[in-house]
């Protein structure tokens, strides 16, 4: 082929153009955003040997919060108690869940803010407000 060819870059302990599969403890939904955001990573070349574990756990928490969410889905927010109404125990779980998987996204640079342009460079802002004050 003519033209410019794309810069390569090898990932150590992956195999080049596939993804690792899910680790086989991950339940489904997990596993699914695992399939959904590795080949993101690795496309990025951000998915190595110390991204793995973050990768999982970042899949883990995706996976416990939908787990969650369909448990008060189906229970609904608010129990019915000898001592009232009180909030589901899943609530307290799944803002846990919602947190940690966000703090992970970030730290994978799956947020937005985080991915940015990946080339290091800033881009100019044409506002009146500073960067720093908004970071």
């Amino acid at each position: 082929m003519k033209g410019r060819k794309p810069k390569l870059n090898m990932i150590e302990g992956v195999a080049a153009g596939r993804c690792p599969s899910p680790p086989g403890g991950l339940e489904a939904h997990g596993a699914a955003e695992w399939k959904r955001v590795a080949p993101l990573l690795q496309g990025r070349g951000h998915l190595t040997d110390d991204t793995l574990a973050t990768l999982e756990s970042y899949c883990r928490a995706v996976g416990l919060s939908r787990i969650y969410n369909e448990m008060m889905a189906t229970e609904g927010h608010v129990l019915a108690t000898e001592k009232g109404l009180v909030t589901h125990p899943a609530f307290k779980m799944l803002m846990g869940t919602m947190r940690e998987a966000r703090l992970l996204a970030a730290e994978l640079g799956l947020t937005p803010h985080r991915r940015g342009s990946g080339d290091g460079a800033e881009k100019p802002t044409t506002d009146k407000w500073s960067g720093d004050l908004l970071a």
